[in-house]
């Protein structure tokens, strides 16, 4: 059974493209995560905001892109990029940053 999950590519009011992330992210679904990371070429922000869920199925796809991830991420999965190392090697953005690539969550 496949845990739902929503991908909504976009763009940042820079221009930069944007992934949109909703639902939970595990090894039933890391397919499509998977193919929509690499069907986008280049630096990419990828909005974490609205994930509820995040296990190590889904970050081992978040650390084979991380060298081009710009990481948008709620307070309960924040912890979990830090504790992985994926902080260290991706920006990761808190919900509601002023820097928050493309302003806040949701707007394109």
């Amino acid at each position: 059974m496949t845990t739902p999950l929503s991908l909504v590519p976009g763009r940042c009011a820079d221009g930069r493209p944007r992934l949109t992330a909703a639902g939970e992210i595990d090894m039933s679904n890391i397919g499509a995560l998977a193919q929509a990371l690499d069907d986008t070429p280049g630096p990419l922000v990828l909005d974490l905001t609205e994930v509820e869920y995040l296990d190590s199925a889904g970050l081992s796809v978040l650390f084979a892109h991380a060298d081009r991830l710009e990481l948008i991420a709620s307070p309960l999965l924040t912890p979990v990029l830090t504790i992985s190392g994926l902080a260290d090697l991706a920006t990761v953005h808190a919900t509601g940053d002023p820097d928050t690539p493309g302003g806040p969550p949701g707007r394109q």
